[in-house]
């Protein structure tokens, strides 16, 4: 599966592969821009070719039949997008009590444009005392990077503003779905 993911996302489709951060043990990655349902697509091809396994967050109607005995097999987490629960402390805790985790969000929360960008993410990983690694998905160039990994200090005024200048120069695929 390995060698086939990496042919068609490579070789067939033409990406690139920029990722100089290692992968600890324990990690929260945040992906940029989500402007497209071919982003789900393309981290689910990236992270086969590259043999790591990444659970991640999606609206729990993609958990109905269908699809949701795959959705849950590839690692997803339905989530109620309208209902307040204490999902953040729970994966922080699993997280926490884990020898490994990997959990990948999309901070916008949607594929629409939006202004604000949820912190679920990064309080998750606060809480776990893990980093975030930046991931940014550029269609234009049709490069997966990610240069960046950030340890959540607690200071989110800081540090979301730089967050999100990480991905300020990446384009998705519906360009007009992303403000960095």
């Amino acid at each position: 599966m390995k060698r086939f993911c990496r042919f068609l996302l490579y070789r067939l489709m033409g990406w690139h592969n920029e990722v100089t951060v290692e992968l600890p043990p324990k990690y929260v990655i945040a992906l940029a821009p989500h402007t497209s349902n071919w982003d789900f697509i393309m981290g689910q091809l990236y992270s086969s070719a590259e043999s790591f396994r990444c659970q991640f967050m999606m609206k729990k109607e993609w958990f109905r039949f269908p699809l949701g005995g795959l959705m849950r097999r590839l690692g997803g987490i339905p989530v109620e997008r309208n209902r307040k629960t204490s999902l953040t402390d729970q994966l922080a805790r699993l997280a926490s009590e884990s020898d490994t985790f990997a959990l990948c969000i999309t901070p916008e929360g949607t594929r629409k444009p939006v202004s604000e960008w949820k912190n679920g993410f990064y309080y998750i990983a606060l809480k776990a005392n893990i980093p975030i690694l930046l991931f940014g998905l550029d269609y234009a160039t049709k490069r997966i990077v990610c240069t960046r990994a950030i340890m959540p200090n607690g200071d989110i005024e800081e540090q979301m503003p730089e967050i999100r200048a990480y991905f300020k120069d990446f384009q998705g695929k519906r360009p007009q779905n992303f403000i960095p």
